[in-house]
């Protein structure tokens, strides 16, 4: 096999397509009658996929992944032991191997993906990101910070009539419970998807213009989608506006706004309303 890419946004990539075809096969090879175990293999082969490069590749960086033991915890924000290495490391790789562990087990979906994204403790930006890869192995596509999309046109309805009717990316399952009012609030209609990944890339694509999530996250579900949002010029946040901030001593970071930059006001000023 011949080496990766060493610059670090396309090394994101070529593991973000690895592990992501790793995943097709799996899903070629089990098919769907047993939806939990193509669930528990699919996360498993993805992990060791990813973790099995970057320890190759990336020996000196540390890694926090959804498929790590304890990588749920929240460590005091003082430890400083070799147990949680990425709390004092220079760089850190945040990993989720499969997002929409669901949407992977049900035949014919393609809203599910495989996040890779970099912190850097030196990096320029308040969350902290120089690189990221969001794979969606079913659509048969990779974005990533080393060519990030153009950023996405306005939708059909703002250019023909003058107006903008929001789309909001919802979750299927989980929904925040206030979404409803709040689209109902600012003129939006809801687009139901599966994976936070598959949500936030609808938005950098321009399939939707906004994604709001206040029902529980981890840093692994938005690292690498909230990546490429930024490195496209869109707006990402906490949903009271406030900076994503990743690699910390809690790994939850349980809500964010990612949307068109020319929305995030009034979409900020309707999670005040409704949010609370």
């Amino acid at each position: 096999m011949t080496s990766p890419p060493m610059i670090d946004g396309a090394f994101a990539r070529w593991l973000a397509s690895r592990a992501g075809q790793a995943l097709l096969d799996l899903r070629t090879e089990m098919g769907f009658a047993d939806a939990g175990a193509l669930k528990s293999a699919g996360d498993k082969v993805s992990h060791d996929l990813i973790r099995t490069e970057l320890a190759k590749w990336r020996p000196g960086d540390a890694v926090l992944s959804e498929e790590d033991e304890g990588s749920r915890l929240a460590w005091a924000a003082e430890v400083n032991t070799g147990a949680v290495s990425r709390l004092t490391a220079d760089r850190v790789w945040i990993i989720d191997p499969l997002d929409g562990t669901r949407e992977f087990s049900e035949e014919g979906r393609s809203d599910w993906a495989v996040h890779v994204a970099l912190w850097a403790r030196r990096a320029p930006s308040p969350h902290g990101l120089v690189a990221g890869a969001v794979g969606l192995p079913a659509q048969h596509r990779v974005l990533g910070t080393d060519y990030p999309p153009a950023y996405p046109p306005m939708t059909v309805e703002a250019a023909t009539a003058g107006e903008r009717k929001i789309r909001l990316a919802a979750s299927r399952s989980r929904p925040p419970v206030f979404l409803t009012d709040l689209a109902e609030d600012v003129g939006a209609h809801l687009v139901p998807m599966g994976s936070a990944g598959a949500k936030i890339a609808a938005v950098v694509t321009g399939e939707v213009d906004a994604y709001i999530h206040a029902g529980g996250q981890y840093e692994w579900d938005s690292a690498a989608p909230v990546a490429v949002a930024t490195a496209t010029g869109l707006h990402a946040s906490r949903i009271d506006g406030s900076a994503l901030r990743y690699n910390e001593a809690d790994p939850r970071l349980p809500d964010l706004l990612v949307c068109r930059k020319d929305l995030a006001t009034r979409l900020l000023a309707a999670l005040q309303r409704h949010s609370g």
